[in-house]
Formats: structure tokens, sequence, C-alpha cells
């Protein structure tokens, strides 16, 4: 009943705020456009349809707000006015009573307000779907003061989603049972995966580990900063980490007027996305211009400010070198490779030819090429992929959902930094080096120094533990101990033969590591 209930509200959202004019309007038929005349009858429609939209999605809830803050990344996709309206679900969702969150954080710290921060802004700074932030100063145990940033979640957001979750997970039951496409979409998979990572955002004691986990990789990368946390002042409802300061990457005027770089800042995001994505298998999954800033101070100018860290994607080292395999196919062009990787991971039937994927592949990507972004159209080249995804049965990866939401949200941000970025040229090198470092003798390296730990505590141990079962041996059959004797020394042949193996490959990956750099440069 609470899934038919909110199915009811949702229509009734739909029809109050005239989402079902939006849609028929968009269509060219004469009869749906006399369908849109008799619906609108007697509803009055008269605020623009961006501020509609807008309103719509804020009331139907954070997973609505959420699929708005994708779409105002997409001006490519959306029609300006309406792009320009979702932005402001990025920070600018109407916020909750400021008494609410004094009474949440004094729940959680079980003090009073004065006692926890020497100074405290009722009045949110930013507002989002899932919590509003406050700024504050506190005082640490030495007795210095640091500006921070107080993050307080909503209230009632649980049940909320809950209810949008359950009715999601039933129609994507029906979607399985009734579509042709069920199976090779795995929509109850991919429900699921969009239900693990909006509950983990309800948890700030997790955002707040994402975002010391953040900090640690991208140290020394000189590219961008991580909020400090305040681990003392962090509970499930609120997180207090360090304050930044720095422009919204929205306002390029502004950064432009600063003396910030823009093309050099759009081109610094792509090795950003791709440094966390293969380099950690760890990456900001909520990339939209609402959570990130850049710096104008002297010392770290020009470097981009991350905030919020409630969706973390995470890749397995398989699905990082096969993703890595075929985008660096994808830049050099060489389809059969693609076609032949997807069929080797299991996305596509293994009775799929290579010859015809191949030819599928490269007529949808071929003319996209060596153009910037300005001159691509990402609707088509969205609307014939799904095309060919349908032809050779690809597979939906549930998995890679938040990677493929944070490619929109990285490709949306490019295009309104630098329209003229050319994605392929920018990621190509950065992907090749990462190639090499896998395929090559530092890998190798660096695997052997992680077992190490292992083999010395093994290694010592052996010849008692030979010992100890000869003596059992011999006090048992002294045949058994001769064929123990005789199967050792065939083992000690076989360690000789891995040995010269072992040097063998790496004197091979060392001469193929100097072959492939000659090749490349």
């Amino acid at each position: 009943m609470s899934r038919f209930f909110r199915g009811c509200t949702i229509v009734w959202v739909v029809l109050r705020y005239g989402l079902d004019e939006l849609v028929l309007s968009s269509f060219q038929h004469p009869w749906l456009h006399r369908l849109r005349r008799v619906l609108t009858i007697g509803r009055k429609l008269d605020a623009p349809r961006g501020q509609r939209l807008r309103e719509a999605l804020e009331q139907l809830g954070p997973i609505f707000v959420k699929f708005g803050q994708v779409l105002s990344t997409r001006s490519d996709l959306m029609p300006p006015d309406v792009a320009e309206e979702l932005a402001k679900l990025q920070d600018r969702v109407p916020p909750f009573d400021s008494q609410i969150a004094v009474d949440t954080i004094e729940r959680n710290f079980r003090k009073p307000l004065d006692e926890i921060f020497v100074q405290f802004e009722r009045t949110p700074v930013a507002s989002a779907s899932i919590a509003q932030v406050h700024f504050a100063v506190t005082r640490d145990k030495h007795g210095v003061e640091r500006e921070v940033a107080v993050k307080v979640l909503r209230p009632g957001m649980k049940t909320v989603i809950d209810k949008d979750l359950a009715l999601m997970h039933m129609m994507a039951g029906w979607v399985e049972k009734l579509s042709a496409d069920g199976k090779r979409l795995k929509p109850r998979q991919v429900v699921a995966e969009f239900d693990n990572y909006l509950h983990d955002e309800l948890d700030l004691v997790r955002e707040a580990s994402n975002a010391a986990q953040l900090r640690r990789n991208m140290e020394g990368l000189d590219l961008v900063l991580i909020p400090e946390v305040f681990w003392d002042y962090c509970h499930a409802e609120v997180m207090v980490m360090e304050r930044m300061h720095g422009v919204p990457i929205s306002q390029t005027e502004r950064l432009r007027e600063a003396g910030v770089d823009i093309p050099q800042l759009a081109r610094d995001g792509v090795t950003l996305f791709f440094t966390q994505v293969f380099r950690d298998g760890f990456f900001h999954a909520d990339m939209h211009p609402g959570n990130i800033m850049v710096s104008l101070a002297p010392a770290t100018f020009g470097r981009y400010i991350s905030l919020d860290f409630g969706i973390v994607g995470t890749l397995t080292e398989f699905d990082k070198e096969y993703l890595a395999q075929n985008f660096l196919a994808f830049f050099r062009r060489d389809y059969k490779r693609v076609a032949a990787l997807h069929i080797e991971s299991g996305w596509v039937p293994a009775s799929t030819r290579v010859e015809e994927l191949e030819a599928a592949i490269r007529a949808v990507c071929e003319p996209y090429f060596d153009r910037p972004l300005a001159e691509i159209s990402l609707g088509m080249v969205l609307m014939r992929l799904f095309q060919t995804s349908r032809r050779f049965q690809v597979e939906i990866q549930p998995q890679l959902v938040l990677l493929q939401k944070t490619l929109l949200n990285i490709e949306g941000l490019g295009r309104q930094l630098d329209p003229n970025l050319d994605l392929w040229s920018t990621a190509k090198p950065f992907l090749e080096k990462w190639m090499l470092e896998q395929m090559g003798p530092q890998r190798f390296w660096r695997e052997l120094q992680a077992e190490a730990p292992r083999y010395a505590k093994l290694i010592p141990e052996l010849p008692r533990l030979v010992h100890a079962a000869l003596q059992r041996q011999q006090a048992a059959d002294p045949e058994l101990v001769q064929e123990l004797l005789r199967e050792q020394r065939r083992t000690n042949r076989l360690l000789q033969g891995l040995v010269y193996g072992g040097l063998g490959f790496v004197l091979g990956m060392l001469a193929m590591q100097v072959l492939t750099r000659i090749r490349l440069f």
C-alpha cells in the first residue's frame, strides 16, 4: 500500500506542475498538441517550464533531486532555460529550519551548542537534497580556533528514500519480467546498486571516512584540495570538516577575471578523474558544479576544491584493467580490440562475431574523433550506442553505474569550462602511462613486495616442517620416506625451473618496456 500511495503522490505532483504538458509539447505530432491542450484545461501553468520542473523534483524528494542535478550539467541535452533552473538543485534546495539543525547537533553531541562551537552561523550557506551546511568556528585541544563547515542531515530522509526505492524495486521487477531487454538491462541489480550508495550517503561518518581516504589518495598530486575531517566532531547525522575558501566552478567569468587558466582547468579535471578511477579505483562520484570550487589562494591558485563525499565509486582490479584496455584501444581507434575485450569480459555473448561488433563500434565512434566537445552530439552518440547494445545483447554492468553517472558529470563540466576541450588527446597519454606501469616490471616488483611478509614467514619454517614430516614418515613407513624424498627432489627441480623462468620473465618484461617506450616516443 505504501508503494501504491507513493505512486499516486508522484502522479499528483506530475499533474500539479504540468510535467505531462512539458513532455507532450516536445513532440511535433498535431494530435499530441491537441491532447496537450485538452489535458491542461483547468490547470494554471503560468510559471516557466524550468521552474515547474525544478519545483516538482524538489517536491518529490532526494532521488529526483539527484536526477535533476545530473541533467543540470548537460546543457547540450537540455534547453538553456531548463538547465539554468535545474542548476539551483546543486546547492540551493530550500533549507530546513535552522532550529532543527541545532537540535540535531545537540542530540548527537549531547551538549548545548555553545559548548561545542565558539561561533555558529544559523543561516545555512548551502542546502542540498540530503543535508545542509552551516559555517562555524571551533577550538581544538591546544586552544587554536579553526573555521569549520558543519554538515547536518535532513530529518526524515531515510523514510522518503525507502519509499522511493521500494517503488523502484517493484518497477524494476516489472521491467525484467515484461521487457524483452529485461535480462540484458539488469534493472533489479542497477536499482540495488543505487540503493546501496543512497543509504551510504545517509551515514555522515561513512562520508567522513570517504573524505579522509580521498585526501590521502590525492596528496602530492597538486591538482585538488580535500577538506580535513575533524573526527572528534563527527556523528551519523553531523559531520564537521575544514572550511574551504574558493570560487564555485560554475562562475567561469569570475575565475577568468582572477587569472585562472580555464582550458588548463578543464584538462586538469580530466586528469583528476582518470587518476582517481584507474590509479586508485576510488573516485568522487557526485562531481556536479555544486560540489566543486576553485582555489584563488596564492599557495594553491587554480586547484580544484572537492566537497560532498557521500557518494564514491570503487572498482576492482579486474574492472580497472578491462576499462583501461577498452579506453586505450578506443583512443587508438583499435575497434577490433574493443570488440574482443567485450567478448572476453562476458559483456556480450561468446558467440558474437568479432568482425561484426568491430564494424558496429567503428560506425558509432569514428565520426566523433578529433572533434572538440562543442561539435559532439552526445544525444546522437548515446542513441546509436543504445541501438548497438540492443543488437549485440550487451549486458549492463551494475557495478559501473556510478562510473557512467560520473562520466556524464565530467563531460558536462568540461563542456561548460572549455567547449574546445579534446577529451581523447587529454586522456590518452595518461592511460598509456598507466598501462605501462600495470604491464611492466614496476607492477611485478610491487606485487612481490606485497607478498614479501608472507614469504619471509614461510621460508624459514620450511626446513623444520620438512624435518618433522620426515621423522613422522620414517617412524611409520620407510617406503613412504623414500617416496617423500623423491617428491622433494622433483620439487627442487621445479623450483629451479621457476627461478630461471622468473628471471627470464623479468628480462623479457624489461625488453618489452624498452621496445614499448621506443614505439611510443
